[in-house]
């Protein structure tokens, strides 16, 4: 493999690394929220659109369109029953409510699902390609790529031209204030993660469609969004992109000269960065 197609196939892992990440970035850009919680929401979305494409017989990408409002929903329920009671000074109470919340639905998709790896077909998608001079490039790979810059764009031109955008960053920047014009934090906070779970329908999508995955794989997925994100810059929508893409190549380059320095890579390159630059590449102001 030629060190321009690693590179290439890098990028195009990293843009399903930011799909993973993008939804944990919104809800901490707003709300300072670490959800532990959202590999597990990924996976389960990615179950419910097994449940479609296998008992209905939908096209993958119909079913999202399906799925992504029962996440909204979900979400929404979740920010305003759970999560906002959690929410304070103390970082502590929304990791232990967000950890319990992976550990039942890790629990129910076992009940459900059993262990066994499952994957969503797209039929000749899957082993679809395009040549690009001397590159190779898969269908479903660009797909993701494409997918999570329109969710970047998508997201920032919502939070930067939109009245709803105005009201994120009101109450990102001072809950209390904004409470006091008018704004009511509790469902500006529940928007968001409902917009989140939305977010992390598409992640489901190509998480499906690309790779085999159970009910104990949130985690990893996990994993993977925190680097992107810290990578990127705590809050920074196109840092989180930008993130996913570094991870993305550092494990196909680690993937070149070893198989089994994949992973190893990526976590590599998240110290290197960290050593670096400690607040990320392109980081947002937090109080």
């Amino acid at each position: 493999m030629s060190l321009i197609d690693t590179i290439v196939q890098g990028v195009l892992l990293g843009g399903l690394y930011a799909l993973f990440a993008a939804g944990l970035s919104l809800v901490f850009g707003i709300m300072r929220l670490v959800n532990l919680a959202h590999g597990d929401l990924i996976v389960l979305a990615a179950f419910l659109l097994l449940v479609l494409v296998s008992t209905l017989g939908l096209n993958p990408f119909l079913a999202a369109l399906l799925v992504a409002p029962v996440m909204f929903a979900l979400g929404y329920a979740l920010q305003e029953v759970l999560f906002n009671r959690t929410l304070g000074k103390d970082v502590l109470p929304p990791l232990l409510v967000t950890f319990g919340l992976s550990i039942v639905i890790q629990n129910g998709l076992l009940e459900g699902f059993s262990a066994d790896s499952r994957r969503i077909s797209t039929g000749a998608l899957e082993t679809a390609s395009m040549a690009a001079g001397p590159v190779t490039i898969g269908l479903m790979p660009l797909l993701a790529l494409l997918s999570a810059v329109a969710v970047i764009v998508g997201l920032n031109l919502l939070i930067y031209r939109t009245a709803l955008g105005r009201a994120f960053r009101a109450t990102s920047d001072d809950a209390v204030t904004a409470g006091l014009m008018g704004i009511h934090p509790r469902k500006i906070f529940a928007m968001a993660t409902g917009l989140a779970m939305v977010v992390v329908t598409i992640a489901a999508l190509y998480l499906g469609t690309r790779a085999n995955f159970d009910p104990t794989a949130g985690p990893a997925r996990l994993i993977y969004a925190f680097e992107a994100v810290i990578i990127g810059g705590l809050g920074s929508l196109w840092g989180t992109l930008a993130g996913g893409i570094i991870l993305g190549v550092a494990q196909t380059l680690g993937a070149a000269i070893n198989p089994e320095w994949q992973i190893l890579s990526g976590h590599l390159a998240f110290l290197a960065v960290l050593l670096v630059k400690p607040r990320g590449l392109f980081p947002r102001a937090v109080d």
